[in-house]
């Protein structure tokens, strides 16, 4: 499995890249793990976002890396993550991975789900 030349456009903040090395040392990862980021269909406005650490890629992902950090993207959810943004935020309401999708038409309170 070949890694891609960002052709797609999924970044992480410094703030997210941070969390996510440190997930994935706490989940012992290898070279081959990485962070999955999916679009699935559900949530509140038609479809949400996931995050997972994952031993490695499947098949058909498209394979970014960021700063260290090894990035899936499955072909589904390519057409929806095109510039999207992954921050981790920590505020007095909690702390969480936040999305920015420039291409969604709408979301909800909730901060994980998005219309297209």
């Amino acid at each position: 499995m070949e890694e891609t030349m960002e052709t797609l456009q999924v970044n992480l903040t410094p703030a997210a890249i941070e969390k996510v090395k440190q997930f994935m040392d706490e989940y012992g990862a290898s070279e081959e793990s990485g962070l999955r980021v999916a679009v699935l269909p559900g949530g509140c406005s038609g479809f949400q976002y996931g995050l997972n650490i994952e031993d490695g890629p499947e098949e058909d992902d498209e394979i970014l890396t960021m700063d260290g950090v090894r990035i899936f993207v499955d072909p589904f959810s390519a057409q929806y993550l095109e510039g999207v943004q992954v921050d981790y935020v920590q505020n007095l309401m909690g702390s969480g991975f936040t999305f920015q999708n420039p291409t969604a038409s709408g979301g909800c309170g909730c901060g994980s789900s998005f219309a297209v």
